[in-house]
């Protein structure tokens, strides 16, 4: 979405360069460690890392790099593809900002990595089975689930989420075979987040300008034949507020048959969001403020979509029912006000708005979702940790060798980028508890055993190679036809497509 994304995925220009990762603290030099202790050349550090995305990868940087103890790292994933949401959830129409995997694919190249794709924690491995053969393990699981609403109607025919709707159009296996009703004429997109822009700006393409991208094929040939031609994109504050940047807000006016709008009240900032804005001094805000307020004019003739960007919204009911779907979105208009502690906060109001829709995606927020056998913070879906380290809930202590990384750690905040630092920051604590003698005690001699025990099981999983080899064919299919790539997008196909051992 556009995943690490963000509510998603940003520009590279936002990928988080901002200076250097810090150094991992006091790593052990590899001439000061026992010749039978983890991490050297004679027996390297082991590690596992649980998910293949831009935490997982920026996990795998900050531990290959030069004067760290010698390290051998095994990565694993659900899907037979690596990447994660760089593949999965951003935004087909973004390919720069899918530039990024080049840099994995680099990382990918060290000699002590290991690519095991096609399998799922939980269901083929266990976290038994990598407490015996790691003497570190890493989650970088992310947040795969949407946060709901929760108001009447949300789960009526018509009523999507924005994650099952980007997973589909980026051709994720397990959302490939999901449909979307794109006979109606009119939706709302409620969030104001990067991933509810993405939507819009989906909806809102013509099927020339999506042809030229990877969209999943399956979903090129829905969004052409899509009737939507109206779309409101709704968020409970106000513009200042609105998480989507400047550049994704700018792009929404440059669409080649879509005429975007706000309208002139809902632009006008109130007295406390003046003074807010004017004690900041945030450029970005500004920058954003400007675009918006350049949409409120008459829409343009000439083009046949119109797409319009609300605010001061919340949604309290979905209208329809069982039998015809949604046909109406109600929603309460809000008020911000200043808060005890500075901030500006939203209240409802006495007044109401309706707004008319046959389709509805709901683009909020995404929230971790539990991994089996570790701790879990439901009230804020994350793993519970101290600077990466997995706790103990009741007792706050480390649980050794375990670790997190992503949003699984910190929430679903930040973009692809700010994993970067935020996996510095758990290497750091891992090599800490390194020197400190803190770590697993492995019974597996080599790290080959966790491949018999996978194939002794029936898992077929993907190598590197094998991904190597199926990254090549879907390239070749795309310059066919002028595109970047046509992507394998179901299982079966991905699995029959890769090399067999």
């Amino acid at each position: 979405m556009d995943a690490d994304r963000r509510s998603g995925v940003p520009d590279p220009d936002r990928l988080g360069t901002e200076g250097r990762a810090p150094e991992p603290q006091r790593p052990v030099p590899r001439d000061r460690r026992a010749p039978d202790e983890a991490g050297t050349a004679d027996r390297p550090l082991r590690v596992a890392i649980v998910g293949a995305g831009p935490a997982g990868f920026y996990t795998l940087q900050a531990l290959v790099r030069p004067g760290l103890p010698a390290v051998q790292v095994d990565m694993f994933d659900a899907l037979p593809t690596p990447f994660g949401l760089v593949r999965q959830g951003v935004a087909p129409d973004h390919p720069k900002i899918k530039s990024v995997a080049a840099v994995y694919h680099r990382l990918a190249q060290h000699a002590g990595f290991r690519f095991y794709g096609n399998v799922e924690f939980g269901r083929d491995l266990e976290r038994s089975d990598l407490e015996s053969c790691y003497d570190q393990i890493v989650f970088c699981t992310g947040a795969q689930a949407d946060r709901r609403l929760d108001v009447p109607g949300e789960d009526l025919p018509g009523s999507y989420s924005a994650t099952e709707f980007v997973a589909w159009y980026n051709g994720h296996p397990d959302y490939s075979r999901h449909r979307f009703d794109l006979s109606r004429s009119r939706a709302v997109i409620i969030g104001a987040g990067n991933v509810a822009v993405d939507v819009a700006r989906i909806l809102c393409r013509t099927a020339d300008e999506l042809a030229a991208t990877d969209i999943a094929d399956h979903a090129l040939v829905a969004l052409r034949q899509s009737a939507v031609r109206a779309v409101q994109l709704v968020g409970r504050r106000g513009p200042l507020q609105a998480a989507f940047t400047s550049p994704e807000v700018a792009e929404l006016g440059e669409l080649a048959d879509t005429a975007t709008t706000t309208l002139p009240e809902e632009v006008a900032l109130d007295a406390a969001s003046r003074r807010a804005l004017e004690a900041e001094a945030d450029k970005e805000a500004r920058r954003k403020l400007e675009i918006l307020t350049s949409y409120a004019r008459p829409a343009p003739e000439g083009k046949s979509r119109r797409l319009a960007i609300r605010f001061l919204l919340s949604p309290v009911e979905i209208l329809g029912d069982e039998a015809h779907g949604v046909n109406a979105v109600r929603f309460v208009r809000n008020e911000l006000y200043e808060a005890s502690d500075g901030g500006l906060r939203s209240r409802p109001t006495a007044r109401d708005e309706t707004i008319e829709a046959g389709l509805v995606f709901r683009a909020i927020g995404y929230r971790g979702i539990p991994l089996p056998g570790l701790p879990f913070d439901d009230g804020d879906g994350r793993i519970p940790n101290r600077d990466g380290r997995v706790v103990d809930p009741a007792t706050g202590a480390p649980i050794p060798g375990l670790y997190v990384s992503g949003w699984i750690k910190r929430g679903p905040t930040g973009v692809i980028g700010t994993n970067k630092l935020d996996a510095a920051e758990t290497v750091g604590s891992m090599l800490e508890d390194l020197a400190a003698g803190r770590r697993l005690q492995p019974t597996a001699t080599t790290r080959d055993v966790i491949g018999e025990r996978l194939e002794a099981r029936g898992v077929r999983f993907v190598t590197y190679r094998d991904w190597m080899e199926l990254d090549a064919r879907e390239i070749a299919r795309g310059a066919a036809s002028g595109r970047p790539r046509v992507k394998f997008v179901d299982r079966r196909d991905l699995l029959a497509t890769t090399r067999r051992r």
